[in-house]
Parts: structure tokens; C-alpha cells; sequence
């Protein structure tokens, strides 16, 4: 599903129009990345939780050359399923 489409599907289901979803849809999605760029956790009571995980500097292979690469530390975001989500989608 793109972004469009998530936009007109929140449209239908909540009476907003298509413009007033894609706004609240960009809102949505700079609230999430500025909390998460903070290190806060966004929870959804059922939904999930987003939150920011660190990754150690580790080393890796160049699969073209076959050398080890050390890839540096990093921070990146994890998504842990909610329980009514989980039941819906199982």
C-alpha cells in the first residue's frame, strides 16, 4: 500500500477528505521521527511500539571483492507488534 493509497483508505474509513488524510498523515509520520530522533519511545495501546535501537560497529564482507569492511556503529528503529494487531493479522 503507498501513501496515497493509505490516505484515501483513512479517508473512506474516517470522513475526512483525501487532502485532510494525507495531512494528518505527514503529521503522523514527523511526530513519529522527531520522537524517535529524541530517543522516546511512540506506543499504540494494541497497535505497537516504535522505538530507537544502537548497533555496534561490527565488521562485514565486500561481497564483490571478498574483504572484511568495518561497518560503523549505528542507530536504527525497531517496531514490536501490539496483541490486538498480532490477532488480526494471525
Amino acid at each position: 500500500m503507498t501513501k496515497n493509497e493509505l490516505a484515501k483508505a483513512i479517508s473512506e474509513e474516517s470522513g475526512f477528505t483525501i487532502k485532510d488524510a494525507t495531512k494528518f498523515l505527514d503529521a503522523f509520520v514527523d511526530v513519529v521521527t522527531d520522537v524517535l530522533s529524541k530517543g522516546d519511545d511512540v506506543a499504540l495501546v494494541g497497535f505497537g511500539t516504535f522505538s530507537r535501537a544502537e548497533r555496534s560497529a561490527r565488521i562485514g564482507r565486500d561481497f564483490g571483492t571478498g574483504k572484511s569492511v568495518e561497518i560503523p556503529a549505528s542507530k536504527t528503529v525497531k517496531f514490536k507488534i501490539g496483541k490486538n494487531l498480532r490477532e488480526a493479522v494471525n
